[in-house]
Parts: structure tokens; C-alpha cells; sequence
């Protein structure tokens, strides 16, 4: 009987232990494709943001303006949910922009008026198909639960600023500012 009770006293508190450690990791832990998926996103998400600031300021055309605010404004709310979620699973997003999107901020920060509005809506409508293309990703083929549902919440927006990407760069291509 004693030797029954010291193996579950034993027993019960490795087992407690192992739960509470087993638990942690799985909250810790995402799939490799799934922080790869927030990685980008958070990367694509600052970008879009610091890009549509330079927008509001450099820009020429009323609609690459309101463009480049919508992009803030969305982007900014979008990257604070994908920073919660993150956080919840112990997961670091970066906080820079990756060399691509320091290269087009770069390039695009010595342009001003029309040059500008052109390559900034060329930029937006390639980057914002991209986007769409791995938030449908994600969404469709994702393991972690939370990471699918912010890309299958965030899908509707990024087609809507697709179109509007879209909408503005014919707009810039047929005026000429």
C-alpha cells in the first residue's frame, strides 16, 4: 500500500508537470508554414503602412492619396491583430521592414507627383495579388486555427484594396498625374 501511494504521489506531479509543459509548448509553438505566414504578414503589413504614409505626403493624384491613407488605416488595424495573436502563442513578430520593402521605400521616397503615383500603384496592385494569393493560402490550408481565421478575416480588405489599387493606377495612367 505505501509503495502504491509513493508511486502516485510520484506519479501525479510528473504527469501534472508534463501537462502544464505539453500545454505551453503547443501555445508557444506554431507550425513552421503558419510563422512563416505571420512573419510575412507582419513584414507586408509595416510595409504597407510606411508606404502609404510616403503616399499621403508625395503623391499627386486625390486617388493615390486616399489610397495610400486607406492603406495606413486598415493595415495599421490589421498588423495590431496580427500582433495580438502572435503574442498569445509566444510568437516574435520583426519589427523592420525586410530588404525587398526597404528597396521600394527607398526607390520610391526619391519620387515625387505623377512618377510616384505611377510606381507606387504598380507596386500596390503586384503587391497586393501577392498577398491575396498567400491569405487565400493560409486560410485554405493553415493549421493553426487563429492564424486561418485573421487571413480568411483580412481576405475581404486585401481584394478591396486590390481593386482600388487597380482603379487608382488607371487613373494615374490615363490622366498622367
Amino acid at each position: 500500500m505505501k509503495k502504491l501511494v509513493v508511486t502516485l504521489t510520484l506519479a501525479v506531479p510528473t504527469l501534472f508537470v508534463g501537462t502544464i509543459v505539453g500545454q505551453q509548448n503547443q501555445a508557444n509553438r506554431m507550425k513552421a508554414a503558419d510563422n512563416t505566414f505571420a512573419t510575412k504578414a507582419a513584414q507586408g503589413g509595416m510595409a504597407e503602412v510606411e508606404l502609404g504614409r510616403m503616399a499621403t505626403q508625395q503623391a499627386a493624384n486625390a486617388k493615390v492619396k486616399q489610397f495610400g491613407q486607406r492603406m495606413v488605416d486598415d493595415h495599421s488595424k490589421a498588423n495590431e491583430q496580427l500582433k495580438s495573436i502572435a503574442s498569445n502563442k509566444g510568437v516574435t513578430l520583426p519589427n523592420m521592414l525586410d530588404s525587398k520593402d526597404e528597396a521600394t521605400k527607398n526607390k520610391l521616397s526619391s519620387l515625387r507627383g505623377a512618377e510616384f503615383d505611377k510606381a507606387y500603384m504598380e507596386d500596390m496592385v503586384s503587391d497586393h495579388e501577392k498577398d491575396l494569393a498567400e491569405f487565400q493560402h493560409e486560410a485554405d490550408h493553415g493549421t493553426d486555427p487563429d492564424m486561418k481565421a485573421f487571413a480568411a478575416k483580412t481576405l475581404p480588405t486585401l481584394q478591396h484594396h486590390l481593386q482600388m489599387a487597380k482603379d487608382a493606377l488607371a487613373d494615374v495612367k490615363s490622366t498622367g498625374k
